[in-house]
């Protein structure tokens, strides 16, 4: 275990130690009403989307390719949402899906996820009529509340065609098979051709025609960089060998002349078979291999080629892919290839991007969470189960949006949470909204809803069946109930995109080669590592301290010249003495000792995390927010678009920890990696509803054009007035224990 992870561990201990995962506090049930989305309500982000989605023509590239607009040129930023509330398992009538588009579009959503298996179980190039059926019936609701759509189409690993239907036996699995295998290529043409030509029903014209489709994603996490690769075996294994030796012999002429440059190198016979010319097959070293750099020079050099070959195999493939889709079926909505990980994301990662640039989006999955050891764990929440409970406020090396963003491309984050049973959630969409303002990132898709509206009914049961609390939702009160807020500061641009801190150029030779770039996505990346495996005609002798990520855009060019790659002076943003990281921009404040993170822009200001490290004190430009809760978060952000020093209408939203009733847990140890760190083992996961820790919220705003302030419901309507005082510059109000909302006038 690595000394950083070492230290988070300890961090967490103390942490437990001091909050517990079950504070002793006051709290309240939350039992929301129906939401009407009447016009009386004081909070409705509806108005900030289209009045339909594509009114203007289809979402585009900006200029310099690292931004959306409009089809009219505007540009246009995304806050999103996986969204399974169209599909068969949860489907529900077409009122109810108008409602539910609605719903989301009022707390600021203007994109969601519609992520399904198109293939057919009885048919190589049929398709499952019901997944069809869902995104056209998505498209047509989401459309008219102004919210445009992303479709994934499969995720092969799980998909329910098989190879008996005609394509290559990989002895089970089916994972890496759709990027190499022809057959099932051909099959996924077909698929497409069948979704995005024929009508939909639901709006009269096919997508391919609706730019109510903004993005088609090809595939959901699968790539030949993952360890999943080394379980293609069987007829697949063989056809894999045989590109590869077609591959060696386009590259060096013949096959002996590419054993040659490799001296002789080849796989052990337990990674492989051994090469053979006569059925034209090349071995493939184990990808554990090619995250070494051990072996020599020879079988470093055909690592080298195996890396080339297995990623411009995948680039090849997404780039023809996307044509087929623009030239050949007449799409005009933007192409992401994939969005995942790979075996090694210090030396790989930069390969796997690469191969998305055949396509306009650069796409990652990304959660923050904690660690959880229960025998269904991957889905479920269950009694017995063992996880820990820590801030991201204090992990800033995990926190998802510290990406490395590619020249040229838009980057989105497709599937991201704080995962439950995290209590300290609230903080998520605040510094979601920050850093994606201040890094330029343009979508972040939480996962996930399939309920009409909030998710109670999740509490008693995951996945509808077994008795125990859902794992992948997002449609809770200290995740969704902190949208309203966030949005709308994000998608308003309150807060200034940095200047780029980290400029990187990498030629692509050295992608193939492994060699360490100057600054990871990786958490456990140390830039004083390995330096010798940097390019040595790069600019930058030394790493780059990850921490980069906070203080401003890390953009990188593959292709480029290294000489040129560039490092902004970190060293007045970043304080590793008092443990704090600035924006370049100076708007955003992240000190990583006691957990506690500030937003100081004109038009938004606020405060997350650990209050009590800080004397429940955040005082900021035109706010102060006295807060006796141990760990909350408050957003103060102007609904008018003026500055809060004047604004007359003024959004204050606050959120504190929540749990399920009845929820209990004790303490324990769990081993990771080989080392036994803090734990609580859940006793009771509890039942519905959700209570959520009462608020102890002061705000002081030096705004003296203000003098009302209403407390709303959960649905933005409005609820008894609160008082106010005249204090020395402004005005201050205290805030309702049981109330996440209020509107100042």
């Amino acid at each position: 275990m690595s000394h950083s992870l070492i230290r988070g561990w300890r961090i967490l201990a103390m942490s437990a130690a001091l909050a517990g995962m079950l504070p002793a506090v006051e709290s309240w049930d939350f039992k929301p009403i129906p939401d009407a989305c009447s016009a009386d309500a004081l909070m409705d982000l509806r108005s900030l989307n289209e009045a339909v989605a594509g009114e203007s023509g289809f979402i585009t590239r900006s200029a310099d390719g690292n931004d959306f607009v409009l089809g009219n040129g505007k540009p246009i930023r995304f806050w999103a949402m996986e969204d399974g509330a169209g599909g068969k398992h949860a489907k529900i009538s077409a009122p109810d899906l108008a409602k539910h588009a609605r719903f989301l579009a009022k707390r600021g959503i203007n994109l969601v996820r519609v992520f399904g298996d198109i293939s057919s179980a009885t048919t190589l190039d049929g398709i499952d009529p019901d997944v069809r059926d869902e995104l056209w019936r998505m498209v047509a609701a989401m459309k008219k509340e102004g919210i445009y759509v992303l479709f994934t189409p499969i995720w092969i690993g799980a998909a329910k065609t098989k190879p008996s239907l005609g394509f290559l036996d990989s002895g089970g699995a089916k994972w890496g098979l759709l990027l190499f295998d022809h057959k099932l290529q051909d099959a996924y043409k077909s698929w497409m051709q069948q979704v995005f030509t024929v009508a939909n029903p639901y709006t009269g014209i096919p997508l391919n025609q609706d730019p109510a489709l903004a993005i088609i994603q090809i595939q959901n996490e699968d790539s030949l960089l993952f360890w999943t690769m080394q379980n293609i075996r069987g007829p697949a294994r063989a056809e894999l060998r045989r590109q590869f030796f077609a591959f060696l012999v386009t590259k060096y002429g013949s096959f002996a002349a590419a054993q040659a440059a490799w001296k002789g190198a080849a796989p052990p016979r337990n990674e492989d078979a051994p090469d053979d010319p006569v059925t034209s097959e090349a071995g493939l070293y184990g990808l554990w291999r090619l995250t070494q750099h051990t072996g020599g020079d020879a079988v470093q050099a055909r690592c080298s080629d195996e890396m080339e070959f297995l990623t411009t195999t995948m680039h090849d493939f997404y780039k023809g892919m996307g044509d087929y889709l623009h030239h050949d079926l007449g799409c005009k909505q933007l192409v992401n290839a994939s969005n995942w990980r790979t075996a090694d994301n210090v030396t790989m990662l930069d390969d796997e991007r690469w191969t998305y640039s055949g396509n306009e989006v650069m796409a990652v999955n990304r959660y923050y969470t904690g660690v959880h050891a229960g025998k269904n764990a991957g889905w479920a929440i269950c009694n017995g189960d063992k996880v820990t409970d820590e801030s991201v406020l204090v992990r800033p090396r995990f926190f998802p949006l510290g990406l490395k963003q590619v020249e040229g491309y838009p980057m989105i984050i497709t599937e991201s949470s704080w995962v439950p049973p995290l209590s300290y959630q609230s903080e998520g969409p605040m510094l979601v909204a920050g850093y994606q303002s201040l890094n330029g990132v343009d979508a972040y898709f939480w996962f996930a809803s399939s309920e009409p509206s909030w998710a109670t009914s999740t509490v008693n049961s995951a996945n509808g069946f077994m008795p125990s609390q859902g794992k992948w939702i997002c449609a809770t009160p200290m995740l969704m109930g902190q949208w309203p807020a966030a949005a709308l500061l994000y998608r308003m641009n309150y807060l200034k995109e940095g200047a780029p801190v980290v400029q990187e150029q990498r030629t692509l030779p050295d992608l193939w080669a492994r060699g360490m770039p100057i600054i990871a996505e990786d958490e456990g990346y140390d830039p004083n590592r390995d330096q010798g495996l940097i390019s040595k005609t790069s600019s930058i002798k030394g790493g780059v301290d990850p921490l980069a990520y906070l203080v401003g855009p890390v953009r990188v060019t593959y292709g480029g010249d290294p000489t040129k790659s560039h490092v902004m002076d970190l060293a007045p943003y970043i304080t590793s003495d008092a443990h704090t990281v600035s924006s370049d921009t100076r708007e955003l404040l992240w000190d990583y000792q006691n957990g506690f993170c500030t937003m100081n822009a004109p038009k938004a200001q606020g405060a997350t995390g650990f209050f009590s490290k800080v004397d429940g004190l955040a005082k900021l430009q035109d706010v102060d927010i006295h807060c006796g809760n141990e760990y909350a978060t408050v957003l103060v952000v102007a609904m008018d678009n003026h500055p809060l020093a004047s604004s007359t209408k003024i959004l204050v939203q606050i959120g504190t920890r929540e749990h399920s009733t009845g929820w209990t847990t004790k303490p324990t140890t769990v081993l990771v990696n080989k080392v036994q760190v803090p734990a609580e083992q859940i006793v009771s996961y509890g039942k519905t509803p959700w209570r959520i820790e009462n608020g102890d919220v002061t705000i002081t705003l030096r705004n003296r054009s203000i003098s009302r302030a209403t407390a709303l419901d959960i649905n933005g309507m409005p609820g008894a007035d609160i008082p106010m005082k005249t204090v020395a510059g402004g005005m201050e109000l205290t805030c309702p224990p049981d109330c996440l909302y209020v509107v100042v006038r």
